[in-house]
């Protein structure tokens, strides 16, 4: 079981770049036009109303799994997939203010169940929509990744370069880390700004690929086609598998 102290540690240190991440999309979401809402975002099939209504759902399915690990009760992230879709296709056709309002709101409720926690609490256990099972205190980074992804596929000005450093040297470490030995031809990875270093793929590296590490991430986790990686040899780089 994780140390709580530990657990509690983490979640606070990581909780400061939730806020940092909630101001950039609320400013973000606030100079767009209103029309551009209805206009397709860089998830296929969502428009950037889609984008939206799912990161405010994305806060409140993170409610139920801190209050399940607050009382010790086994409440779902999401009452089932068919709502989880629900909650999204109902709200992506909504006005900006709207869509605002509702940001703000989820992201107040997700905030005031952070405040109930104890350490204890953010020790215990929780399992993730997806099957995973990990402490409590994880949630936190998964909201900030809830952000920071759909910030960029939101497609209003803010790219993988606003990415905070230590957002996509985590993030870069740990997709290189599940891309080990997954289905493509090897490729090692060279982050030439802060010297970090993956291989993903199977067999002998025989493609070397550098960059600025926001900009490695942005190709590992799909939000870019990594034609602008340097390479070596200057060969096409591999499909990568979905993510998930």
């Amino acid at each position: 079981m994780t140390d709580p102290q530990s657990a509690a540690a983490i979640a606070a240190e990581h909780l400061a770049l939730v806020e940092d991440g909630t101001r950039a999309l609320l400013e973000t979401v606030a100079g767009l036009a209103p029309e551009a809402l209805a206009e397709p975002s860089a998830l296929p099939g969502w428009t950037r109303g889609h984008v939206l209504a799912h990161v405010s759902r994305n806060a409140d399915s993170l409610v139920n799994l801190l209050t399940g690990a607050r009382t010790g009760t086994d409440i779902p992230q999401y009452a089932s997939e068919q709502a989880r879709e629900d909650g999204i296709q109902e709200g992506a056709a909504r006005p900006l203010e709207a869509q605002l309002a509702d940001l703000r709101e989820s992201h107040e409720h997700f905030l005031a169940a952070v405040a109930l926690m104890t350490p204890e609490d953010w020790a215990a256990e929780v399992r993730h929509r997806s099957g995973a099972v990990f402490p409590a205190c994880d949630l936190v980074w998964k909201r900030l990744g809830e952000l920071e992804y759909h910030l960029v596929d939101l497609d209003g000005g803010y790219t993988p370069a606003h990415w905070p450093e230590v957002f996509a040297v985590t993030e870069f470490r740990k997709l290189a880390t599940r891309l080990a030995g997954a289905d493509l031809p090897a490729v090692e990875l060279v982050a030439e700004d802060t010297g970090d270093k993956g291989l993903i793929g199977t067999g002998g590296a025989a493609l070397t690929v550098r960059g600025p590490v926001r900009a490695l991430l942005a190709w590992l986790s799909g939000r870019s086609a990594g034609t602008d990686l340097p390479r070596t040899p200057d060969t096409a780089l591999p499909p990568l598998p979905p993510l998930g």
